[in-house]
C-alpha cells in the first residue's frame, strides 16, 4: 500500500510533476538545456525574492551547505545550531578543515540575535550560519532580527539553511540581505529528492575567490563562472530529470500564488499545533514553532513506532523523533502539496488508533 507522507522529506509529489521526471533526455550542452536552466533561474528568483545568481547542484541540500561553508570561509565560521542539521553544518566544516566554532541552543529553543552578536563582535569570524527551519526540533526562526544585526558586520557573510521552509513561508532573500540561501527539492517545493538550490550574492562570490581550498564539485565560484561563460550550463552533468520537474513545479507554485501558498501552510500549521496542544504538547517554544512541520512531545508515552505501523495499515506515515528525540517526540509535516483535509485525515486517524478523547 502506498503511504501518504507526513514526514519531513521526501514529501508528497503531485502525479503530473512525477511524470515530468520521465521527460526524454536532451543534450546537457544543448541550447535546449540552457533555455531550461535559464527558465528555472528566472522562476526561482521570483520564489526567493532575489535578483542574485541562482546555483543548482545534483546533491541533497547538504551539498550546497557544505559547498558554501567551504567556499566562503577565509578566516573562521561560526555555526549556530538548534538541532541536528545545524550540527551537520559544523561537522561539514570540520571534515573539510574549515576553521569553525559552534554554538548550540537548548533543544526546542531558538538561536537569539544577542548570542550571534556576542560571537560576531569578537571580529574572529567572516561567516555565520543560521538554520531557518530545524526539522528535528520544529524550530523556525524569524530571520528579520538577524538581518538587522548583520548590518553591524558588513564584512561577515550570512549563510541560511532554508532547506525545509522555502516556498512554505516567505523568505525575502534580497530584503533580508542573505548572502547564501540554500534549499532543496524534496521538502516544501514538493519534488523528488536529489537537487539543491542556492541564491548567492555577488559579494559572496568575490569574497570566495580569496579562499584557496574551495573543493571542486561544490565550488560556488566555479559553478557560477561556468554558468556565466557557458550560458546557463554546469561544469558537471546535471540531473535533467529534476530540472524538467522543477521547471514545471515552479509554474504550479507561481500559479497557486505565493501568498496563497504561505496562507495554506500557515493554516495547516495552526491546526496541527492546536491539535498537538489538545492531546500532547508542543516540543519547541511556541513562538518559534515551524510553519512546515510540528514536533510534538510524547507526553502520553505511546510507542511512536507502533503508532506509525498502525497508520501504515491505513496508508499514512508520520515521523518519529530525530536522533536522541526518538520516541520522546514525533513529527507531523504539513508542507508542499499537503492540504488542510490531509492534515485532518492524519490527525483523525491518530485519534482513532490511540482512542484519544
Amino acid at each position: 500500500m502506498r503511504k501518504k507522507l507526513f514526514i519531513p522529506g521526501p514529501t508528497e509529489v503531485a502525479p503530473d510533476v512525477l511524470q515530468k521526471m520521465a521527460t526524454p533526455m536532451i543534450g546537457h550542452r544543448s541550447k535546449d538545456a540552457s533555455n531550461l536552466q535559464r527558465e528555472i533561474t528566472e522562476k526561482l528568483r521570483k520564489v526567493m525574492y532575489t535578483q542574485n545568481p541562482i546555483l543548482l547542484s545534483t546533491t541533497s541540500g547538504s551539498g550546497l551547505m557544505e559547498g558554501s561553508i567551504r567556499s566562503l570561509t577565509a578566516k573562521r565560521a561560526v555555526v549556530f545550531s538548534v538541532g541536528a542539521f545545524g550540527d551537520r553544518w559544523f561537522k561539514m566544516a570540520e571534515a573539510n578543515g574549515v576553521p569553525a566554532d559552534k554554538h548550540s541552543a537548548e533543544l526546542g529553543k531558538p538561536t537569539t540575535p544577542e548570542v550571534v552578536d556576542q560571537y560576531l563582535s569578537t571580529g574572529k569570524y567572516d561567516v555565520f550560519t543560521i538554520t531557518h527551519n530545524e526539522t528535528s526540533t520544529g524550530i523556525m526562526h524569524d530571520l528579520q532580527p538577524f538581518a538587522e544585526l548583520k548590518k553591524k558586520y558588513p564584512d561577515v557573510y550570512w549563510l541560511v539553511d532554508t532547506v525545509s521552509s522555502l516556498s512554505g513561508v516567505k523568505i525575502d532573500v534580497d530584503a533580508l540581505g542573505i548572502d547564501v540561501c540554500i534549499t532543496s527539492t524534496q521538502k516544501a517545493l514538493a519534488l523528488p529528492p536529489g537537487m539543491s538550490i542556492a541564491s548567492v550574492t555577488m559579494r559572496s562570490l568575490e569574497h570566495a575567490k580569496t579562499v584557496k581550498n574551495r573543493g571542486l564539485y561544490l565550488d560556488l565560484v566555479d559553478l557560477y563562472s561556468y554558468i556565466e561563460k557557458k550560458d546557463h550550463q554546469y561544469p558537471s552533468t546535471p540531473s535533467l530529470s529534476h530540472m524538467f520537474a522543477l521547471n514545471y513545479q515552479l509554474d504550479r507554485i507561481l500559479a497557486e500564488g505565493l501568498d496563497n501558498r504561505y496562507k495554506r501552510h500557515f493554516e495547516m500549521a495552526e491546526y496541527t499545533r492546536a491539535w498537538a496542544k489538545k492531546y500532547f504538547a508542543l516540543f519547541p517554544v511556541e513562538k518559534f514553532s515551524s510553519q512546515t512541520l510540528t514536533t510534538i512531545t510524547n507526553t502520553r508515552n505511546i510507542s511512536v513506532g507502533d503508532l506509525n505501523s498502525a497508520l501504515g495499515k491505513v496508508g499514512l506515515q508520520i515521523s518519529n523523533g530525530y536522533g536522541d528525540l526518538k520516541e520522546k517526540t514525533f513529527r507531523i509535516a504539513h508542507m508542499g502539496e499537503l492540504t488542510m483535509s490531509d492534515i485532518q485525515e492524519v490527525t483523525s486517524a491518530i485519534e482513532k488508533i490511540l482512542q484519544l478523547k
